[in-house]
């Protein structure tokens, strides 16, 4: 399978190293893959026989800037449109940053490639957000796949739980701790006492959460999720404007002592559940007793709960964010589409 990249930050890296050091595992099952384009933003490496993997992991060592590797000519000519007129590729990986409000430069990435015939894997949760139907049936027309497990919670299966174990069930409530950052943050809080201030100050001290937080500590992220995983699954069209959003920013160590009193712990839920035969869609913080599967899910893990009509209740956990398990979630959906799994059918 020949693959270009689109969008080379820190999972792009990660990524391509987890290809060279699977190689020789995936090739033991009939799997192989030829990197012909890494692109970045102000320009890329190309070489249609495939990238020296290992002597471009090596430059990488010394060298940020992509356009300094020498390889299949002008770095600065090497972009998305010259990548589309060779026609010498079988998947795109998108990864560039997400945009919520436009889904750009994303979104016109996926549609562009879908329209040719292209296979898609993407991180890129603003044209998924935006546009999931629309992609979805593009694809279909195009007899391509469109893999987006990653948009969801990483390495977490969130996703293929929903298409493949759930197959065939009626999905009536989605519910789920879908943030890592703001779990490690509740538990810093827990087992240290410590304001929350402090808390987000360790999570950015070790990396887990960013400089300018908001996204993750106000429920934004959690959201984008919920969405993601409710208009997929559950076949509908909802937007951010259909969900009810708090993050965890107001969260005292008073109250962590008094959910403790009670055998109880805070976290930031995400659910979406059919009541009165309508989806309502809220992100908040919970008080969870142990008798709730969401209650155990501890530091930067996630998981997401499932009710269905037929096949009962289906909880899934683990899923640490970072970014080797974000990487892994893209090897995963282009594994299932190289072995002919159909998301799109």
């Amino acid at each position: 399978m020949r693959i270009g990249i689109v969008g080379f930050g820190g999972v792009g890296r990660t990524f391509l190293n987890l290809i060279y050091n699977k190689k020789n595992k995936l090739e033991s099952e009939g799997i192989y893959f030829q990197v012909n384009y890494i692109i970045g933003r102000t320009g890329g490496v190309y070489n249609k026989h495939g990238i020296d993997l290992h002597k471009f992991i090596n430059f990488l060592f010394d060298e940020k800037d992509i356009t300094k590797y020498c390889d299949g000519g002008k770095a600065e000519d090497i972009n998305f449109e010259l990548m589309l007129n060779n026609k010498d590729i079988d998947l795109m990986v998108e990864m560039t940053p997400t945009n919520k409000e436009t889904g750009e430069p994303g979104m016109t990435h996926i549609t562009r490639c879908l329209e040719n015939n292209i296979n898609v894997v993407t991180s890129n949760k603003g044209p998924i957000l935006l546009a999931y139907h629309k992609l979805y049936n593009l694809a279909k027309a195009n007899k391509v796949q469109l893999g987006i497990g990653c948009t969801t919670g990483g390495a977490l299966p969130s996703i293929n739980g929903g298409f493949i174990d759930l197959a065939g069930a009626d999905i009536i409530s989605i519910e789920g701790v879908l943030n890592g950052t703001t779990n490690f943050i509740l538990k810093e809080m827990e087992d240290t006492g410590c304001n929350y201030d402090d808390a987000l100050k360790e999570a950015q001290r070790l990396g887990i959460a960013e400089t300018n937080p908001a996204l993750d500590v106000e429920g934004f992220d959690t959201a984008s999720k919920l969405l993601i995983l409710t208009n997929v699954l559950m076949n509908t069209e909802k937007t951010m404007d259909d969900i009810f959003i708090e993050g965890i920013t107001k969260l005292t160590p008073h109250d962590i002592n008094r959910a403790k009193s009670m055998n109880k712990k805070y976290k930031l839920v995400g659910k979406t559940q059919i009541l009165d035969n309508k989806i309502e869609m809220e992100v908040k913080l919970q008080l969870l007793d142990p008798s709730n599967p969401l209650y155990g899910v501890e530091g930067k893990n996630k998981a997401v709960r499932y009710i269905s009509d037929t096949l009962g209740e289906l909880t899934i956990m683990g899923g640490a964010s970072g970014v080797t398990p974000a990487a892994a979630s893209i090897l995963r959906d282009i594994i299932n589409i190289n072995r002919g799994y159909k998301f799109v059918k």
